[in-house]
């Protein structure tokens, strides 16, 4: 299929010297649900070389609304969604060299695959793996693409080391909201508004055209017709301990990172923060029944039921997950609820 690149090797910024550079790289994507799956289907069909995808999860019938890689026999099956994805991007292009790794992406396994990576695209639904990700960019100097979204709002950054800000430095000057889909939803078409912030980036990355890298944070509401870029070059800070005059790169440590302890014979998972948090309970009770949940509470915990699970939340952010034993599961669903 020699022609199968054709129509983007007519694009001038790419041609055939760039759809080279395209198939000589390898993307480290972290995430296979809304975003992760997109991005995916969009570097396999553009060509590119190598494709690392990490995700803990497995495909549900409520991801088929917005995860274009996934059918109902993928559910039924309850396929991982790395697997999932690997399975469906094969049919697409089998010259494509892709390694799925179903697991939780944490400081070590990323540490290990970062070696002759080029590009890092975040597609994780929490914080704690971003800052994560954030440091392994600005320690190994790798670029990596911000993207989320919730609801109808989404919004995307491109991280270049030594030359944007960093997450960290972005989230003093942006404060974000822990907004999760699970608990505000969100409809397809934002998906693939990040999906293309994202992808486009990707490209230009891959190809090396660093001129035309947009340095702007852009967030937009495809609801209320919304959109808006900011630039970002002023929130650089050289005190900045993930890039800027002396790093320590502090989400590396594993002490700034989510807790989680089995409970002995009573199969329930602690979860504790990084930080200890001051919860308004009331308040997070009003907005959890607000959005459908079964919620139970008093002035010093709130009592969720989550499907097959049940979370009892307290105002410093700790949260016992009842009815597994599973630490990944238990982490997964204290992110879901909690962001």
């Amino acid at each position: 299929m020699h022609d199968r690149h054709s129509r983007q090797e007519l694009f001038q910024p790419i041609g055939k010297e760039g759809q080279r550079k395209i198939r000589s790289k390898h993307v480290l994507l972290i995430g296979a649900g809304a975003l992760g799956s997109a991005n995916a289907e969009v570097l396999t069909r553009a060509g590119i070389g190598r494709l690392t995808i990490i995700d803990r999860d497995y495909v549900e019938a409520s991801n088929l609304q917005r995860q274009q890689l996934y059918t109902e026999e993928d559910v039924l099956e309850k396929l991982p969604k790395a697997a999932a994805a690997y399975k469906r991007l094969h049919a697409i292009d089998s010259s494509v060299e892709i390694r799925p790794i179903i697991g939780d992406a944490n400081i070590e396994m990323l540490q290990d695959l970062v070696g002759d990576v080029d590009l890092i695209i975040d597609a994780t639904d929490n914080f704690e793996t971003r800052m994560m990700i954030n440091d392994i960019s600005q320690k190994y100097q790798l670029p990596w693409i911000y993207g989320a979204c919730v609801g109808s709002f989404g919004m995307s950054f491109t991280i270049l080391p030594g030359k944007t800000p960093c997450l960290n430095c972005l989230l003093q000057a942006i404060p974000m909201q822990g907004m999760t889909c699970d608990t505000n939803g969100i409809i397809g078409p934002n998906v693939q508004m990040v999906i293309a912030h994202q992808t486009a980036e990707a490209l230009k990355i891959l190809v090396e055209d660093w001129d035309a890298v947009r340095t702007s944070f852009v967030s937009f509401d495809v609801w209320r017709n919304q959109y808006s870029t900011m630039k970002m070059g002023k929130a650089k800070r050289a005190t900045c301990l993930s890039c800027g005059e002396n790093p320590t790169y502090p989400y590396l440590d594993v002490e700034n990172h989510t807790k989680t302890t089995v409970l002995c014979g009573r199969d329930t998972v602690q979860v504790r923060p990084p930080k200890v948090q001051n919860l308004v309970l009331s308040e997070l009770a009003e907005k959890l029944k607000h959005l459908g949940y079964e919620v139970k509470g008093n002035p010093y915990l709130v009592s969720v039921e989550w499907e097959e699970n049940r979370l009892v939340i307290f105002n410093d952010g700790r949260a016992l997950i009842h009815g597994t034993k599973d630490l990944t599961q238990a982490k997964a669903i204290y992110q879901r609820i909690l962001g």
